[in-house]
């Protein structure tokens, strides 16, 4: 598990995915498409479910979500994460796609805290539009993750 210099998980990055957090990094949401018969999917893979190919390529979406479900994180967690919770995970699904579903984080706010949304305000199938936290690893590699914003305009669309 790679962490953040103050404690943070951060996702690993693979071949499959790079395409990914690449666009992450740019201020864009892409998914992962077939080459062959165009399906989206997430998370990203070597081969495409539908028709079995093994062509693929990167397409921005909207950055625009619906909350498909939540939990609410609560201690022992790991000591960066402890010190915040509880705080909501939530699961999105994309407008573009209803099943490509993504985890992260609900704010109100486009650089607020992961624990700024009272998980008991939460509503199943409200709208939110993806925003991106810069994070940089231990050694200094950069990425961006996507969190989920409350009514509010997508950045990086």
């Amino acid at each position: 598990m790679a962490l953040s210099a103050d404690g943070w998980m951060l996702p690993v990055v693979d071949e499959d995915g790079e395409g990914f957090w690449e666009g992450t990094l740019a201020g864009e949401l892409r998914m992962q498409a077939c080459g062959s018969c165009g399906a989206m999917r997430f998370p990203p893979r070597p081969m495409c479910p539908r028709c079995q190919s093994t062509e693929r390529l990167w397409q921005r979406v909207s950055g625009q979500a619906t909350l498909w479900s939540f939990v609410v994180a609560h201690p022992p967690l790991l000591p960066a994460y402890a010190a915040i919770a509880p705080y909501p995970v939530v699961v999105v699904s994309l407008v573009e796609d209803p099943r490509l579903r993504l985890v992260g984080n609900v704010l109100d706010t486009p650089d607020g805290p992961i624990n700024q949304v009272d998980p008991a305000t939460l509503r199943i199938g409200e709208p939110l539009g993806v925003v991106f936290a810069p994070m940089v690893g231990q050694d200094g590699t950069e990425i961006a993750v996507p969190r989920w914003l409350r009514s509010s305009p997508v950045n990086g669309s």
